[in-house]
């Protein structure tokens, strides 16, 4: 491997690459186990040779490098035996009448993130919107924090508001003053609105919320964690 290569795949830990290039970093063979499953574009696996001995996908450009250098492509603590660049699937236009999409303002942390694709995944939601401040979604930390799941769960970036103003669907929105998840009805369809870790949804998006839920407080805990909170309202939708 040349020195421009080996710069090339250690530039995907900064930001700037994540949504310049028209590839992502995937790492480990449970990650490429699934990026396979789900059909994905591999452009180039590197890989040691205890992988190879029992894996190597046809059509796919392979180099072997040995752990060393996969411990200087990796972006992880510890490297483990493979990692892939991936093309970018391009966005596709959804047609949300029939579908609850999930739709994350301001989601900071890329684990939270990795987790919420990880759990929408779970439960069978395939399409979610976040705003411009969200974290990418190539970031090698969200990638690798869902577990596979971001191969099969569509995110876009999008314009809030017009989403909504375009799509007169019902707006559920995770809200302090919201009512009891466990007394309300969620729609089955429409837009789940999941707000930021500190400052939840911002006030300019609140006013086109129509169904306001909260999950009420049994402990002393400040706050709940933006990924927990999706589990548990999607959990009470799933169950209706």
């Amino acid at each position: 491997m040349n020195k421009n290569e080996l710069k090339y795949i250690q530039s995907f830990a900064q930001k700037k690459h994540w949504t310049e290039e028209s590839v992502y970093l995937i790492e480990g063979p449970k990650m490429l186990e699934e990026a396979l499953g789900a059909n994905c574009i591999l452009k180039k696996i590197y890989a040691t040779q205890d992988w190879l001995a029992s894996n190597g996908p046809d059509q796919v450009e392979i180099e072997e490098v040995d752990a060393l250098m996969l411990s200087r492509l990796s972006q992880l603590h510890t490297a483990n035996q493979v990692l892939a660049l991936v093309e970018k699937k391009p966005a596709q236009k959804v047609n949300y009448a029939n579908r609850l999409s999930l739709v994350l303002d301001g989601i900071q942390d890329p684990g939270n993130l990795g987790t919420i694709i990880r759990t929408a995944d779970w439960f069978g939601i395939d399409h979610i919107i976040v705003s411009e401040d969200t974290a990418s979604v190539y970031n090698p930390k969200v990638i690798q924090s869902t577990m596979g799941s971001c191969f099969r769960v569509q995110v876009q970036v999008e314009n809030m508001e017009q989403v909504f103003i375009e799509n007169k669907l019902p707006v559920i929105g995770t809200l302090l003053s919201g009512n009891s998840i466990y007394e309300t009805v969620i729609p089955l369809t429409g837009f789940l609105i999941i707000g930021n870790e500190s400052k939840g949804i911002r006030t300019t998006i609140q006013s086109y919320i129509t169904h306001p839920v909260a999950i009420p407080k049994f402990g002393a805990a400040e706050s709940l964690n933006a990924a927990v909170a999706t589990g548990i309202v999607l959990s009470k939708w799933k169950m209706q």
